[in-house]
């Protein structure tokens, strides 16, 4: 082995080495299986800290079960991304050609994006592969591959001939840029500051404004006053005293001159606002709702493209055409975009005396998290999926534990939004897609099939008639919804179908358990069915994982300039470097200098290299259950360092048993305690290493893996081999090395699925010296817990030698004893299984202590002169007063007092300042707290080793 750990030299050969020889692959057809979905990351994307974070935990799982000798199938593919990649190559078109999409013919622009896709898709890819995820390449998908399309058509035809696809024209979530609908997870809502308009409505009675009365007007207060153009009733609370009189009656809309009902609904609210609620249910979804429950008609006022339209285009409330749809608006605000018709509109209002004041308000806007303008609701035609059978199905799938989530707690999330589910727009206004498999002739007859010459086949249709295919693709959710069955073939009966299908787990985010895991169940149930014809569920677990987020608990965005690309901390990068990845391609190149300082801040001498391994096991330490997870960059060089320990442990190992003649050995074998020790404390390890992966519980494990490997194996075991291999009997130093070797390999083949690349290129090297013939880490068994070998007395024993040598270094350290001058120890008040134990192992005690000698006494000693401790019930005694200066002591020791009170004043009188509580980061204060109780605690002891010295003067 190489004297110093560097991941650079080992982690892509090794990769390559497992890819190459098919180790990925599904195996042993004829045993258990085990076999997981990668949720495909989008096209246009590069590895992020999400992606790393999911697929590091997949990885384990994967390499986990692998090595339990199950036939493993981890599938790989990545996703068309509609919207995302379409803004992407139009972008590219105008950089380089000034050209927009519709310079093109759909076809040759469709030709455009899979040209860039050929170029581009592998980024991503490639950055899987230096994560180490061990996936079957071979079986690789891309969500619009001629097997998927055929499968994504075929679930459109069964749907939509069993009656659950239809078209409707209803309101949705409008992106005016992409001209499309898009998904509720597509719009983020921004706090903003804006203002609200009061615009009054006249009153009319008998078909003439009302002149008497106190009241001549409703007054509205609206933050969109542009939409009053498309008013179609005033709202007032049936309870509401001051207006409740007006139900019944009619105001005039301004500018319209259109007269309106005054209704009665719950949904004005008598403490919000005036009172009175404009409907406009064209392009409010709340309003639309109270629309269709008053049978209120629906007026549209924009254009696709964000502009006011020329016409009122009015329909009844289930969506079809009225005869006014004709209709004229004001001419001076056609063609206007929102915000310029929405000025011009409110000069008009304020000509006619109907605006009665405006205020600035906190508004809650929706933005295109794609295109970045306002999301404008809009009535529009689209096709759409009932989900309520769908929906009755996939909640009784969970809760009758066909599927579980873990934690539990995301089961009442998904409930919740189950319970609520409405039908799913399904279509998209794009040309990249599935695209819609209905055909239409001349008199919009709809023909629905897998292409245009089935369907003439099957329909008789002659090629003189013509047939136009929709123009509309599906959404994205879609496909990625028939993932776990249409990766796998269907709607062909594979052998993968019927091997892997339903799958074991899912990795997710707790953000997409709606619009991807709850969509996957239902339409899986829908059409994957078992034997029986039960349906069958797409997946066993969920395992739902929380968000990283940066130190502070931010989320990690561009424009905030706090995001961090997995592959600089496995490879590293310059502050330079850095700043120009952070700064380049910005939304707001005004955060620029922020950017810049901030990243200084932080990284002022960039990103050192970690390699994979260390960043896979900061992944895995951090995989807690909770929601959100803070990203710690101490932790991830605290985890190299660890990695290093590993490497180095490892080489002791193999310097020392370069020409042993490793031989197989009974557990039953008469062996040194130090040995019998390791053994047991291997196996009670394997067990909870192995419970806190079968329960998902990721941080634990890697926990266990770092308390034992750090603070066990190499801070305990390896000190006392070192003293056995120097001083111990050559029977007794061939078993050490044996024991050595038996479990520096079985712990390699333990940490392998956290950290694949570090184990196995050190068990390449122990397999030499075992005799091991297979040729990879991966295919080893994985430990198993032996509970023949769990023997409380061994583990009492040798806690004990282990606190004695503990309280031996701490006095040292303490009183500032050098390791040169050894010490005199006395026991006292032993029971006969500890001087057994003391007599056997005298030698190691002595040597791993620095002891002089090692004296059980039987008759009382001079308490005064001695340093004692008590363990587990045996009195300790070093007579320490003999053996150091006691002036020079007390005065160094007095010295180091103050210093430590000092200290202690000023943690303290930072930690009762307001101002740090109220304004320092949350992980900042628990740092200084716990720097306190620490000193605390330091100070205790010390103040305990100045009345011993002081009370012996």
């Amino acid at each position: 082995m190489e004297k110093t750990y560097n991941p650079k030299n080992i982690e892509q050969s090794l990769y390559s080495f497992w890819e190459e020889n098919g180790y990925f692959k599904p195996n042993n057809l004829g045993k258990s299986t085990f076999c997981m979905m990668m949720p495909p990351p989008n096209i246009t994307g590069s590895l992020h800290m999400g992606h790393a974070f999911q697929q590091t935990i997949m990885d384990i799982l994967i390499r986990y079960h692998r090595m339990q000798g199950k036939n493993t199938f981890w599938q790989v593919g990545t996703d068309h991304a509609g919207i995302a990649t379409q803004i992407l190559v139009e972008r590219q078109i105008f950089l380089e050609e000034k050209k927009t999409k519709k310079d093109y013919s759909r076809d040759d622009f469709i030709k455009k994006i899979w040209l860039w896709k050929k170029k581009s898709s592998n980024i991503i890819t490639k950055q899987m592969r230096r994560l180490g995820v061990s996936v079957d390449w071979d079986h690789e998908k891309f969500t619009l591959d001629p097997d998927i399309s055929v499968a994504v058509r075929e679930a459109f035809i069964i749907f939509y001939r069993n009656n659950l696809i239809y078209q409707k024209k209803r309101l949705v979530h409008w992106d005016s840029k992409l001209e499309t609908v898009i998904s509720d997870l597509e719009v983020e809502h921004r706090l903003i500051k804006g203002k609200k308009w009061f615009i009054r409505y006249p009153i009319l009675e008998n078909n003439s404004c009302i002149k008497n009365e106190l009241i001549k007007y409703l007054v509205v207060a609206t933050t969109r006053p542009e939409t009053l153009l498309g008013d179609t009733a005033i709202a007032i609370n049936p309870k509401d005293s001051r207006y409740n009189k007006y139900i019944g009656r009619s105001v005039i809309c301004p500018l319209t001159n259109r007269e309106i009902p005054v209704i009665g609904d719950k949904y004005a609210d008598t403490e919000k606002g005036t009172g009175c609620v404009k409907i406009t249910p064209a392009h409010d979804f709340n309003d639309y709702k109270v629309g269709l429950y008053h049978k209120l008609p629906m007026i549209n006022i924009f254009t696709f493209d964000g502009r006011i339209n020329s016409i009122f285009e009015i329909y009844n409330y289930k969506g079809e055409k009225s005869d006014e749809y004709s209709t004229f608006i004001p001419y001076q605000f056609q063609k206007l975009d929102i915000f310029s018709a929405r000025i011009e509109i409110v000069k008009e209002i304020e000509k006619l005396g109907l605006l009665e004041k405006i205020e600035e308000c906190n508004i809650t806007i929706p933005y295109s998290d794609r295109s970045g303008v306002i999301i404008e609701p809009m009535l529009t035609n689209q096709w759409y999926l009932k989900t309520s059978e769908l929906a009755k199905v996939a909640l009784h799938a969970v809760k009758d534990k066909k599927i579980k989530f873990i934690p539990e707690q995301y089961e009442s999330m998904y409930t919740s939004w189950m319970n609520n589910i409405e039908d799913w727009c399904i279509s998209r206004q794009l040309w990249w897609g599935h695209r819609i498999p209905v055909w239409y002739d001349n008199k919009k007859n709809i023909y629905i099939g897998q292409n245009e010459k089935e369907i003439r086949q099957e329909y008789s249709i002659s090629e003189n008639t013509l047939l136009k295919q929709e123009s509309d693709v599906l959404d994205t959710w879609f496909s990625s919804g028939l993932w776990t069955f249409s990766s796998l073939g269907w709607p062909k009966k594979t052998t993968f179908l019927k091997l892997f299908h339903p799958t074991d787990v899912l990795v997710s985010g707790f953000d997409i358990i709606f619009f991807w895991i709850a969509r996957m169940i239902m339409l899986t149930m829908y059409f994957v069915k078992d034997i029986h014809n039960n349906p069958e569920v797409p997946f066993k677990n969920v395992y739902i994982t929380g968000l990283i987020r940066d130190e502070y608990g931010k989320k990690m965005s561009k424009s905030k300039g706090n995001v961090i690309d997995p592959l600089d901390m496995i490879d590293g990068i310059s502050l330079n470097e850095l700043i120009k990845k952070r700064t380049n391609n910005l939304l707001q190149p005004n955060l620029s200098n922020k950017i810049i300082q901030r990243t200084i801040q932080q990284f002022p001498e960039g990103i050192k290299s970690t390699g994979t391994d260390a960043l896979r096991f900061t992944f895995s330490a951090l995989a807690s259950s909770t929601r959100d997870i803070q990203w710690d960059m101490n932790r991830l060089k605290g985890y190299r360092n660890f990695c290093n320990k590993l490497w180095n442990a490892s080489r002791f190992v193999l310097i020392n048993t370069e020409h042993h003649n490793f031989s197989k050995f009974d557990v039953k074998d008469k062996m040194l305690l130090i040995n019998k020790w390791i053994l047991i404390e291997f196996n009670d390890t394997v067990k909870l290493y192995r419970e806190s992966l079968d329960t998902y519980r990721f941080d634990i494990a890697a926990n266990i893996l770092y308390d034992f490997i750090w603070s066990v194996f190499c801070d305990w075991y390896l000190e006392f081999v070192k003293i056995v291999i120097k001083t111990g009997s050559s029977e007794e130093i061939h078993f050490t090395k044996n024991m050595l070797l038996h479990i520096l390999e079985l712990l390699l083949r333990l940490a392998h699925p956290i950290i694949p690349f570090i184990t196995e290129i050190i068990w390449q090297r122990v397999k030499l010296v075992k005799n091991i013939q297979e040729n990879t880490i991966m295919l080893q068994s994985f430990p198993k817990y032996n509970s023949e070998l769990f023997d409380k007395k061994t583990l009492i024993n040798m806690n004990w030698i282990k606190k004695i040598v503990t309280f031996l270094r701490n006095i040292r350290i303490n009183m500032n004893i050098s390791s040169k001058k050894l010490l005199p120890l006395f026991l006292y008040n032993t029971t006969s299984e500890q001087n057994k134990i003391i007599k056997e192992n005298i030698l190691l005690i002595k040597k791993i202590s620095f002891l002089d000698s090692i004296t059980i006494l039987y008759q009382k000693y001079d308490k005064d002169l001695c340093i004692k401790e008590i363990i587990d019930g045996a009195e300790i005694l070093i007579p320490i007063l003999k053996l150091i200066d006691r002036e020079v002591e007390l005065k160094r020791l007095l010295k180091e007092e103050k210093k430590i009170q000092s200290n202690i004043l000023k943690l303290k009188n930072k930690i009762l300042n307001k101002d740090f509580l109220d304004y320092a980061p949350k992980n900042i204060v628990i740092q200084e707290k716990n720097k306190l109780l620490k000193l605390n605690e330091i100070h205790v002891k010390l103040s305990e080793q100045i009345k011993i010295l002081a009370d012996s003067s």
